[in-house]
């Protein structure tokens, strides 16, 4: 007789953060989808073993630069079964998501458009190229600053918003805008950018202006322009890493964004659970005049991923921004192990009510500063990225909800799965199949032991993979098995935003 089912997850305590359902039970898988949960469900061609473990919806990464065979790896052993690039984004789009159907992909995956690249093209006549990392591009910005100092003129202000505006017609979910990365732009030039996503139905991730902790140009500032934003032209603004824009003001940034909220404003929030972020080590805002006094930290704070390098001041990271701009770099804002207040801004930051996780992960490096594109698993031992691109979503859970229990386990699951899902939902209406666990959601499931959760990667080894994931299956299939990662799987999906002719409609 044949079996019933594909695949059938016997006897797990299924979470789903939307309906609340919270039983032991079965899922049933067919193809891609979830198509029977309850008890003593017929027998599945495939049976994954569940029982003492949570069976929860995949986790939904809003924010991952990584976008690489090998990032997927790293995090679907952290639960996420879906990554989209967001905050920076690509374009021309069209050609971001043919460059990715090329290549296998474990992890469903998603862009944004790029206001960034449409600057660059704009006003400093560098070529957009959606077959290129991200982050490769930001960094070969580094010799001609016009796209990150200048203000754009109203001839050049209409050219990136057609360039955007092609952007969300060709499959983008939003527009990005690391607006830190170019804090010359205007409040006019912006304006016409955040009316653009509210008109498309669509949404903004910005990483705010600027990250300091005085007044002029300050963190607080970039957020009220933020709140200033949506209010005028009604847009959907998702701030990104709330944790590490707002340094050591994270209350007064929690406080404004919550009064806007209250208001009705179309705000949301994200951030990662660690006081350590990481960029480019040519972006600007690390060469702001009074560098100490306005972030609060020092020079020596700031680490070369690839050989651990820390600058002494800033003349030592501009010679370093001169040997390869595009070479990452970690920011030690926050002391989280040795400073109780420090821990204290960050808990702010993560269990915002509403707000959800998301990794902020980043490529993965080799010591000659190119990103990591091959194969090989394990991951090459020289390989070096952030500890959140192998463990943000496990070290939340584990340290958020298990060990220090400031949040419950079901809204824990909720800022993992559901919260991010539904910022996007209405611009790429694919995610509304996921970050749920109900019958007709796509079979994009994680299996996990509570009680082992553990993120291991560490600032001297990044590429140890956190340890807690039983089964992973995204679009009904096993990625990890029995806590083994097939490394032929590669059914990852794209993601795309519905375009502006149907958002109109």
């Amino acid at each position: 007789m044949k079996p019933a089912f594909d695949i059938v997850i016997r006897g797990g305590r299924v979470m789903d953060p939307e309906t609340g359902f919270d039983q032991i039970a079965d899922v049933a898988i067919r193809g891609a989808a979830v198509v029977a949960i309850g008890r003593d469900l017929p027998e599945g061609r495939t049976e994954l073993d569940a029982v003492g473990r949570i069976v929860a919806p995949g986790f939904v990464d809003i924010h991952a630069h990584g976008q690489s065979l090998a990032a997927d790896r790293m995090q679907a052993f952290d639960g996420v079964t879906t990554a989209l690039e967001l905050e920076v984004g690509a374009l021309p789009v069209a050609e971001w998501y043919a460059t990715q159907t090329e290549r296998p992909r474990l992890l469903n995956y998603g862009t944004s458009a790029g206001w960034l690249f449409a600057r660059c093209q704009v006003i400093a006549d560098m070529p957009a190229d959606g077959t290129v990392p991200s982050m490769t591009l930001m960094g070969r910005g580094a010799d001609d600053r016009r796209w990150s100092l200048d203000a754009a003129t109203e001839a050049q202000a209409e050219q990136i918003v057609t360039l955007l505006k092609g952007g969300l017609k060709e499959g983008g979910i939003g527009i990005g805008i690391p607006n830190g990365y170019a804090p010359g732009a205007g409040v006019k030039e912006l304006t016409r950018v955040c009316a653009l996503a509210a008109e498309a139905g669509s949404l903004t991730f910005t990483h705010i202006a600027n990250a300091s902790n005085v007044d002029p140009h300050s963190s607080l500032e970039s957020y009220v322009r933020i709140i200033g934003l949506a209010g005028a032209t009604g847009a959907h603004m998702h701030v990104c890493h709330l944790n590490s824009t707002s340094i050591l003001d994270v209350k007064s940034a929690v406080d404004v964004l919550q009064r806007a909220q209250a208001q009705g404003l179309p705000i949301t929030v994200e951030a990662y659970p660690y006081g350590t972020g990481s960029t480019v080590v040519s972006a600007g805002f690390f060469t702001q005049p009074d560098f100490a006094a306005r972030t609060g930290s020092d020079y020596d704070q700031i680490e070369l991923v690839r050989s651990g390098e820390r600058f002494t001041n800033v003349e030592a990271l501009r010679a370093a921004s001169a040997r390869d701009p595009g070479d990452l770099i970690l920011w030690h804002f926050l002391d989280t192990e040795n400073e109780p207040a420090h821990r204290g801004l960050l808990d702010l930051s993560v269990t915002y009510p509403g707000g959800n996780i998301a990794s902020d992960a980043l490529p993965w490096t080799m010591p000659d500063g190119s990103f990591y594109d091959g194969a090989d698993w394990p991951l090459p031992e020289e390989a070096t990225s952030h500890p959140r691109s192998s463990g943000t979503f496990t070290r939340f859970l584990r340290d958020y909800v298990r060990d220090r229990a400031l949040i419950g386990l079901m809204e824990g699951l909720a800022k993992c799965t559901l919260l991010p899902a539904r910022v996007i939902e209405e611009t790429a209406p694919q995610i509304r199949r996921k970050g749920r666990l109900q019958v007709g959601c796509d079979a994009d499931v994680v299996v996990f032991d509570f009680d082992r959760l553990q993120d291991r990667a560490t600032f001297r080894q990044m590429n140890l993979t956190a340890e807690g994931m039983v089964h992973v299956l995204v679009n009904g299939v096993p990625v990890i098995c029995d806590g083994a990662l097939d490394t032929d799987a590669a059914p990852g999906v794209a993601i795309v935003g519905r375009g502006i002719a149907e958002a109109r409609a």
